[in-house]
């Protein structure tokens, strides 16, 4: 349901962000389909969105087993869908819920009118729906808040990963050195113990 939901999907302002050349990118269609899914299934981590495409067939399928690795899928939701996955989310998930796909355990307490059991027909109040469809968006915000919390520090997890020490090579020298005395020196002393032993 997920891949028929975006692949009607306009993504024209996101195709505009690729200039092309260069190496060929992870289609931006198939990244929505991995990011959607995995929200819809409590999954925010980049990290353990890269583990299930390589472990979860249903993500297997869904990327038709490309398996982007966790910078990628960081950049593409912190950089490409900038300002745009809130809205292209919120619409999914209010479609999906609209067609009864996906619960997000709302309860709807109101007091719906009901011809009769045998009755396709039911009557709901204007007001109760208004309501239940704002609860619905604030439970979607929510959702994405947490989403956003979570990419700011797997950002700051890859820019300290990305923070690499320079090599000094005057240093390096001198370990490298003294290493080798320490192996001398071993290898001195176990020539003794071997004659003592004799």
């Amino acid at each position: 349901m997920v891949a028929q939901v975006v692949d009607q999907l306009d993504i024209d302002p996101i195709l505009n962000l690729y200039k092309g050349g260069g190496t060929t990118s992870f289609h931006p269609r198939m990244m929505i389909k991995v990011l959607f899914y995995s929200y819809l299934n409590n999954i925010y981590s980049c990290r353990k969105m890269e583990k299930a495409l390589h472990e979860n067939i249903y993500f297997m399928w869904l990327s038709g087993n490309s398996t982007p690795d966790y910078r990628t899928i960081n950049y593409f939701r912190g950089k490409r869908l900038k300002g745009l996955i809130q809205g292209l989310f919120a619409d999914v998930v209010m479609l999906l819920h609209q067609l009864e796909y996906v619960s997000l355990n709302v309860q709807y307490i109101d007091g719906t009118k009901i011809e009769s059991a045998a009755n396709r027909y039911t009557f709901v109040w204007k007001g109760s729906v208004e309501k239940n469809k704002a609860k619905l968006e604030l439970k979607i915000n929510n959702i994405l808040n947490q989403i956003e919390a979570q990419i700011k520090q797997e950002q700051k997890e890859i820019n300290k990963e990305e923070i690499v020490k320079p090599i000094n090579s005057s240093e390096l020298r001198q370990k490298i050195s003294q290493l080798n005395e320490k192996k001398l020196s071993v290898s001195k002393g176990l020539a003794k113990a071997i004659k003592k032993t004799k």
